[in-house]
């Protein structure tokens, strides 16, 4: 807008001072002309630059002085120079004209058409050179706005944007600022509350364990028979899934910490395998030696060969090619959800659609995930083109492994 504007200024300068310096040289020629018309009827000898009849007169200002009996003016070019042409008719049917060099007003004005663009180029310059130091200020802003987001969209909830200008009042707040500190008080809010929830299930699961401790020594009291087995049972799942409360709460509050060594992949995960009690096939196709936890990393197959048997259908497998473990059922395959946004806490459907029925509460695959980032490996869930549910875990080689 700003550059529009002077081009405009400059234009209108332009055509005022051509029409004011045009009009000072037609009324400097006709008064002359007046003054060389008397001399020419008197007969006195007139300046040089009058002519009668002069061959090189402009067609126009000629045909308007002999046919329309009138005098007139016409800016035109002699001999490569600009001249300024004043003609009136005289007796006898001829023309009495004027010329004028015109050269130094046609200089005067290209220097003022050169200032002009001069000063427009500059104004220009100078415009866009603000704008652009402004827009990147706060393009980089809005960038580093956008890193904080994806943190916090990974589960950094300590992130924070910390504009300056969010945290002065007294500076102008532009739309940058404004969304830097919804960005900051949405990620302390979704902190607040998700500490809330964490101290709640802790605090639950903890009040839970001396009360299940005394459930499950009355329940050893009880005579035997199915209604004891079923009492016996229930209890169990209860401290079972009380277990599963603090694991998770230890895992959110990020304070375990991996014990690692140096194990043989391959008759590590047979005997996690074997620890499930389940009927489930192990193939190893390529052992190696990994830096792992052991104790992390049992919990983690346990938690995905038990998952695969409960919710998927036979076979399962669990196929070695160090560094990745794949466990693969042959049922459902998993819901959509859990692709789109991984495992969740107490949502847990069996079959490859949301619609599915719920079995369980969702805690197995949730602490298998965790306890995978506490290793240092990654767990990715898929389902196979002809059915089934695939779970992938790639994990860390041993240090003096080629990486």
């Amino acid at each position: 807008m700003c550059c529009l504007l002077a081009s405009v200024l400059g234009i209108l300068v332009h055509v005022l001072v051509d029409r004011q310096t045009q009009d000072r040289a037609r009324h400097t020629a006709l008064a002359e002309l007046d003054r060389n018309k008397s001399a020419y009827v008197a007969g006195t000898p007139l300046d040089r630059n009058i002519s009668v009849n002069p061959t090189d007169l402009p067609a126009p200002l000629r045909e308007m002085t002999l046919q329309r009996h009138e005098r007139g003016t016409q800016l035109a070019t002699h001999q490569g120079r600009p001249v300024m042409w004043a003609a009136t008719p005289a007796t006898g049917g001829k023309v009495l004209a004027l010329r004028l060099d015109y050269s130094e007003q046609a200089a005067s004005l290209r220097g003022l058409d050169a200032a002009i663009i001069g000063s427009s180029a500059a104004a220009i310059a100078l415009t866009l050179g603000a704008g652009l130091i402004s827009v990147s200020r706060i393009t980089r802003r809005l960038h580093h706005t956008a890193r904080v987001a994806r943190r916090i969209s990974t589960g950094d909830l300590d992130a924070r944007v910390n504009d300056p200008r969010s945290r002065c009042p007294d500076r102008a707040q532009d739309e940058a600022a404004a969304v830097a500190t919804a960005l900051d008080a949405m990620a302390a809010s979704l902190q607040s509350r998700l500490h809330s929830e964490q101290r709640f299930t802790a605090d639950v699961s903890h009040e839970l364990r001396t009360p299940l401790a005394g459930l499950h020594s009355a329940a050893e009291l009880l005579p035997p028979g199915r209604p004891t087995e079923m009492v016996r049972d229930r209890v169990q799942a209860l401290r079972a899934l009380t277990e599963d409360l603090l694991e998770i709460s230890r895992l959110d509050a990020q304070v375990e910490s991996a014990d690692l060594d140096v194990h043989q992949l391959g008759p590590l995960a047979e005997r996690a395998v074997r620890a499930t009690g389940t009927t489930t096939e192990v193939r190893v196709v390529g052992d190696d030696q990994v830096e792992t936890d052991r104790r992390r990393l049992e919990r983690v197959l346990g938690n995905l060969v038990a998952n695969a048997h409960k919710h998927g259908c036979p076979p399962v497998v669990v196929t070695v090619d160090a560094p990745v473990i794949t466990v693969r059922d042959h049922g459902d395959g998993y819901p959509a959800y859990l692709l789109d946004q991984g495992p969740q806490r107490f949502r847990s459907q069996s079959g490859g659609s949301d619609a599915g029925k719920r079995t369980g509460h969702g805690l197995g695959l949730t602490i298998a995930t965790g306890q995978a980032q506490v290793l240092g490996a990654t767990l990715r869930f898929s389902n196979a083109p002809d059915g089934g549910a695939v779970a992938e875990l790639h994990l860390r080689p041993s240090p003096e492994q080629p990486q």
